[in-house]
């Protein structure tokens, strides 16, 4: 009868899930529908989220850039805790519905402010030079970032929990269900380009046009609405239980090692016994996807390998081999995310002065006048195009051709993404001093320039492509790479990378500003008119930062081991982003 249930795992009511019942793909399209909603009440404000600040609340172009980005980073860099949470305590089911409440909240409170004109600033009077474009601030000021950040941590908690909650569908211990965890991923990302093409195409329009009150009533609707369809899917969810915080065990291990370091063992000193960590599942018994626990360290980061020592004092903190094999599973992968970092600094540019450059520009489009937060459908309607095009077609040509179950490496996905994201810093670069000069003898004017913002999509477009790729691979890489007990958390790291990129693109920002006007000359990115910053020479920083990230990414993607999970294969030599036996391209 055992064999009939999924060990580890609880269904809504907390009773044992059954195979025959619980998980599967039809499980996961509910989250993939979700995602859509989710995703659309998210990206509707936070993508045209800075001409609300400028136009409505009165920052300077800097400022409503530096807020955005420190809005949306906060929202990401909280995915963690919302993995934490998942994998310590509460299920991601629980996670994600306590975090929609949130964002939920949140989302009213931006729906008043904007419905109200005497929750904002007062409006700009040219007439009345004292109160023209007077920012927002005391009280009005908490609301709004009251809103905006419950909002970031109802976000947060979503891409901490949703993502995996949709990969734990799967049963990772065969290769029909590694197969279609990896389809997941892909239609995860291609979910969220779905809900980001409603998004900045009818609600930014809305918003724009109508009103923001109704851009953010949308949402607000839209959040609500997810939840009874996540709701939906309750008797087909397979919930992994929480086994306590992975935080604890990184804590133990480093703690033992530095401590049984100091301590001179006994001469009868052997590797500590498997027996102090009982396995609480299968999948956590075969080391997540089939692989067996090891019986000895592992010749890496030996270091760690100190933590196994038997000791006659610090019993507390006795480890087991596994948990100094997970630890170190956690530290290799490391360096993957934060070679991620720069590139998302890059995408950080798409909400912030990649959308006031198009607002400066002719956005019509034949009859059609398109508001300039529109521009992302040009790489969301890419990525729902090749997201597809990839699973069905790309994968398993490449599976044939390399005669591995994957086909194509996650590292080898993000590496492509990396190398994108340098091409479209120079497009950028180009496309600005392209504006610039299409600005010069209209610099101080408010009239839009003549040159359709199209040239604008060349960014958008190379860079949604780079996302595409680094997005969906991060997220298989981390939740296959890691240890059962830690899956939540290493998928949200994702999204903290993203979180890190927006917030380095507000450093990079300042430490710009303070650079050049330190040099004598005046700042290249400050200043309310955007014709006057020198941003073509920032993407070019962009550029050159991103192409020293790709080199620093080669070195750590060289050196990265995949954990083995299926019976070894002849070794085909390894190179760039190799493979694990049996799943990628030796």
């Amino acid at each position: 009868m055992e064999n009939h249930l999924w060990e580890g795992y609880v269904d809504w009511r907390g009773k044992a899930a059954v195979r025959t019942k619980h998980g599967g793909m039809r499980a996961a399209v509910f989250v993939l529908v979700v995602e859509v909603l989710e995703n659309l009440a998210y990206l509707a404000n936070a993508s045209n989220l800075v001409l609300y600040l400028t136009q409505y609340m009165h920052f300077s172009p800097s400022q409503a850039a530096n807020s955005v980005t420190n809005f949306m980073g906060t929202a990401f860099l909280l995915a963690l805790l919302g993995g934490f949470l998942s994998d310590a305590f509460f299920t991601t089911y629980n996670i994600y519905i306590i975090s929609a409440l949130t964002e939920f909240l949140g989302l009213i409170l931006l729906t008043m402010q904007a419905k109200s004109s005497s929750l904002q600033p007062p409006k700009c009077d040219e007439k009345q030079q004292q109160v023209q474009c007077q920012q927002v601030g005391g009280a009005k000021a908490a609301l709004l970032f009251s809103g905006l950040y419950l909002v970031a941590l109802g976000v947060g908690g979503i891409k901490g929990s949703l993502p995996a909650h949709g990969a734990e569908q799967f049963d990772g211990s065969t290769p029909r269900g590694r197969k279609q965890r990896s389809s997941f991923f892909n239609y995860f990302v291609f979910s969220l380009a779905a809900g980001s093409l409603i998004a900045v195409t009818l609600v930014v329009w809305i918003e724009d046009n109508i009103g923001w009150q109704w851009g953010f009533g949308i949402s607000t609707l839209t959040i609500l609405f997810s939840i009874p369809m996540f709701l939906a899917g309750s008797t087909f969810y397979r919930n992994k239980i929480p086994l306590g915080s992975p935080l604890t065990t990184i804590s133990k291990v480093l703690m033992a090692s530095v401590l049984n370091t100091c301590t001179t063992p006994s001469s009868s000193n052997a590797v500590a016994s498997m027996s102090s960590s009982p396995p609480q599942c299968k999948e956590e018994e075969e080391g997540g996807d089939g692989s067996t626990k090891p019986e000895s360290p592992s010749e890496s980061l030996k270091f760690l390998n100190r933590a196994v020592a038997n000791t006659d004092s610090n019993k507390v903190i006795k480890c087991s081999v596994q948990q100094v094999e997970e630890v170190k599973i956690v530290f290799k992968a490391l360096p993957i995310f934060a070679c991620t970092i720069v590139l998302n600094c890059c995408l950080a540019q798409l909400s912030t002065f990649s959308v006031q450059q198009a607002a400066t520009m002719n956005t019509h489009l034949g009859p059609l006048k398109l508001p300039p937060a529109s521009l992302p459908v040009f790489p969301v309607v890419f990525i729902m195009i090749i997201a597809p095009l990839y699973d069905h077609a790309i994968v398993p040509l490449a599976r044939r051709i390399a005669k591995s179950e994957m086909g194509i490496s996650h590292l080898q996905r993000i590496g492509a993404g990396l190398v994108i994201s340098v091409v479209a810093m120079a497009a950028a670069a180009l496309v600005e001093t392209k504006r610039r000069a299409a600005a010069h003898g209209h610099l101080d004017s408010a009239a839009p320039l003549p040159l359709t913002f199209l040239w604008i999509a060349f960014q958008y477009l190379l860079l949604g492509s780079a996302d595409l790729f680094t997005l969906a691979g991060l997220l298989e890489f981390f939740f296959t790479e890691a240890p059962l007990s830690m899956r939540s958390l290493a998928t949200s790291l994702s999204f903290a990378s993203l979180a890190m990129g927006y917030y380095l693109s507000t450093v990079i920002v300042s430490v710009v500003n303070g650079v050049t006007a330190s040099s004598g000359g005046a700042p290249w990115l400050a200043g309310a008119n955007l014709n006057h910053y020198q941003l073509h020479r920032f993407y070019w920083v962009m550029c050159a930062l991103s192409g020293l990230n790709f080199l620093h990414y080669l070195f750590w993607a060289n050196k990265y081991k995949y954990r083995s999970h299926a019976p070894p294969q002849p070794d085909r030599g390894r190179g760039f982003a190799s493979s694990p036996p049996g799943r990628d391209i030796g």
